[in-house]
């Protein structure tokens, strides 16, 4: 269980403030960075339990500075296909023990650096638009790596990408997909044990380091470059996918 220590705030205070910023300003996809870097001081479930109502709490408080920006035929292909996909994450979960949730949120961490640097600039240039089917798909895995690892966003932009969305089109849809897969998550993870009053204290603290990372976000999203921000992110993934890799394997 979380300790509300120094040392606890030294990691989980800046990764709340990281997952504002990425939800609120550059879409969903580097968010589960955060998630990433709380697993290397709490144990994978219980850092799983402390940033869904961090990213909830984004969830909501973004909403309105995107409100309608959305693509709204898009973002509800993804909604339908993401129940499924939770569903078959919480029963993916019961399976599996710590450290093979370490190995998943580190390749899943290293896996999206390779393809934002090798295959997302193809996708963007000359890539067709996907179909529909495609859409529910990703919806799919998004719901499962996001209930999994809080990884749904790679999937997610896959498909974005490919649908040539404005820089606000693909943040408005993040936050609205991303809004409704965190909801459903929550009722299986309360029935799994991923809450608890400590986690709770431990939201409550770090609610203050979320507020000023999503509000940072809304500022910088019309402020500053997407590339800059994301190039920070690759390197926080494959520092700490890398060490989740080795800590799950050996």
């Amino acid at each position: 269980m979380p300790e509300l220590t120094l040392w606890f705030f030294l990691i989980a205070g800046p990764a709340a403030i990281f997952a504002g910023v990425s939800k609120a300003g550059f879409g969903s996809g580097a968010a589960f960075a955060s998630a990433s870097i709380l697993a290397l001081a709490l144990e994978p479930q219980v850092a799983l339990g402390v940033m869904l109502p961090i990213l909830m709490l984004i969830d909501v408080v973004t909403l309105r500075p995107y409100w309608g920006a959305w693509r709204l035929r898009e973002g509800w292909l993804m909604i339908a296909g993401g129940l499924p996909g939770v569903a078959l994450g919480a029963w993916f979960y019961t399976l599996v023990n710590a450290d093979v949730l370490r190995v998943l949120i580190g390749a899943i961490s290293v896996l999206f650096v390779i393809w934002q640097l090798f295959g997302a600039p193809r996708l963007r240039k000359d890539g067709p638009k996907a179909k529909d089917w495609v859409g529910l798909v990703a919806g799919c895995l998004a719901g499962f790596t996001s209930f999994v690892s809080h990884a749904g966003g790679p999937p997610a932009a896959i498909y974005m990408l490919s649908q040539r969305f404005s820089k606000t089109e693909y943040q408005g849809t993040t936050v609205l997909v991303f809004w409704a897969i965190n909801l459903m998550k929550a009722v299986p993870y309360s029935f799994l044990g991923l809450f608890t009053w400590q986690t709770l204290l431990a939201d409550i603290a770090l609610a203050p380091f979320a507020l000023i990372g999503a509000a940072l976000g809304v500022w910088l999203h019309r402020r500053i470059p997407a590339h800059l921000f994301f190039n920070i992110t690759y390197i926080l993934l494959i520092l700490t996918g890398t060490k989740l890799l080795w800590d799950g394997l050996t």
